[in-house]
């Protein structure tokens, strides 16, 4: 075991975490916000919160089963743990179970059939203990395309598809069945379930195709389930980063990368299965291929497809984005290039405005330059005239920024002296995008400014407002006045 500070969201005070020492800080950061509370957390305290009251409900309904230890085993093998609401003591509200696939695992690399079967129907007879009165079960299943990956399989191919069918059949099955076996013990209303495919006759992790096909059979003896629906996929959340999930239900893995940028489990139990080292993983990359097989949200859809007549609930079916639009080039500009100069001054405040033009006479650059005000306010004009040029340069048209940044309101602002085309402006971005209008564009149709007048003190004079980026709304005009900011003495 180890001990760490984690937190679930950056904002939250970290709390003492103990938990495996082979567990990671997202792990720690997971189990800190599954479990109630602000104070120091152990992983065996949290889940014996939860485990104990099922077990104890387990034993006065008369179950033969240790399901304190299959829980507790499942949990500590990372191979399953259930919802937030279980956690939080909440579980009437979202109760629900995920079983990380990878975790079946064992040593030789064969899925352990029997064990999932039995986690599956575990995890609905804590479920439906833990939440008596709800009809409504969660159980589901994360990181198929870990799975596959160790198991050597193209997550695009039919086979992969025909594995994570048999998986969403034993699934089903058993938890349907798990249901039917607390409707025995506990009496109830059976709920009927409808009809739903046979799973494939074979796939390509053995035993697995005839574990499904058997628990589908002996599912038809078990009468009908306590429960309406007992199987959904829904979106990751915590539960998985906890068990060390990567991929929610039975997304692909868009990327061998991690966040840290390594590789990911998934991409590393892709190499070792196909028997692909290092070296040659490397020496692929430098010859423009990818060791690994390349997915898409066609072979995502077709995955959902095939898994979705299994379960009662999954997520909506992936839909492929539309294709981005094309990228503009960039014209360039030429180096010797036409354009003037402007001077202007607005509210007292002299500006120099430049331009640079195409052979055509279009508008492709511009700077301010600007005399009285500090450093970083110049600093930051001249890198937005920078993005205003690389944006012309890139087929924006000026028009946009005229829509934009006219009648933006901050000092200095005011009477406009030197330039013909502009009377009043609301502030410099305002001034340049009316001047650039006017000479670029021919437009005389923007409305004049409404320039405030500051208000008056007890002497007579005029009060004026400091120059700041964002003035203070006053409450008394529905036009949106700036009061000024007076010194209180």
């Amino acid at each position: 075991m180890r001990r760490t500070e984690a937190a679930a969201d950056p904002d939250d005070a970290p709390r003492h975490v103990t938990l495996p020492a082979a567990w990671d800080d997202i792990a720690a950061a997971a189990l800190a916000g599954l479990a109630p509370g602000h104070g120091p957390v152990t992983l065996a305290g949290a889940a014996q919160a939860w485990i104990d009251p099922i077990a104890a409900r387990a034993q006065e309904l008369g179950l033969d089963l240790p399901l304190a230890d299959r829980l507790n085993q499942l949990l500590l093998q990372r191979r399953a743990a259930p919802s937030e609401a279980v956690w939080q003591g909440r579980a009437a509200d979202a109760p629900g179970f995920v079983l990380a696939l990878p975790a079946f695992l064992d040593g030789a690399g064969a899925f352990d059939a029997a064990g999932f079967a039995e986690a599956v129907e575990t995890a609905v007879l804590a479920l439906g203990i833990a939440a008596p009165h709800v009809r409504h079960l969660d159980v589901g299943m994360a990181d198929l395309a870990g799975l596959l990956a160790a198991s050597g399989l193209d997550y695009a191919t039919a086979a992969a598809r025909e594995v994570a069918q048999a998986l969403a059949a034993l699934l089903r099955a058993k938890a349907d069945a798990a249901s039917a076996l607390l409707r025995r013990q506990c009496g109830g209303v059976g709920q009927r379930a409808p009809e739903w495919p046979a799973p494939p006759p074979r796939c390509a992790l053995p035993t697995l195709a005839e574990a499904a096909a058997a628990a589908r059979t002996a599912l038809a003896e078990s009468g009908p389930g306590l429960h309406a629906t007992t199987t959904a996929i829904g979106r990751p959340g915590a539960v998985e980063a906890l068990l060390g999930v990567e991929t929610g239900g039975v997304a692909p893995s868009f990327s061998p990368l991690s966040a840290e940028g390594g590789l990911t489990r998934t991409a590393r139990a892709w190499l070792a299965a196909r028997g692909i080292g290092a070296e040659r993983a490397l020496a692929l990359v430098l010859a423009g291929d990818s060791p690994f097989p390349s997915v898409s949200v066609a072979s995502h859809q077709a995955m959902h497809d095939a898994v979705v007549p299994y379960l009662h609930a999954m997520p909506a079916r992936p839909v492929a984005l539309p294709p981005a639009p094309p990228v503009t080039r960039r014209r360039d500009l030429p180096a010797r290039r036409a354009g003037y100069t402007q001077k202007a001054a607005v509210g007292g405040h002299k500006l120099f405005l430049r331009t640079g033009q195409y052979e055509t006479g279009e508008l492709g650059e511009i700077a301010i330059g600007l005399q009285k005000e500090g450093a970083a306010f110049r600093g930051l004009m001249d890198s937005f005239a920078t993005a205003v040029s690389l944006g012309l340069q890139h087929g924006v048209p000026l028009d946009s920024f005229v829509e934009a940044f006219t009648f933006t309101r901050f000092g200095p602002s005011g009477a406009v002296e030197g330039d013909p085309a502009v009377h009043q402006a609301t502030s410099l971005l305002d001034y340049v995008f009316r001047h650039l209008a006017a000479n670029y564009l021919g437009r005389s149709d923007i409305a004049d400014a409404d320039i405030e007048e500051p208000e008056t003190v007890g002497d007579g004079s005029r009060d004026h407002a400091p120059l700041l980026p964002l003035d203070l709304p006053s409450e008394s005009s529905p036009r949106a006045r700036r009061r000024a900011l007076r010194v209180v003495r």
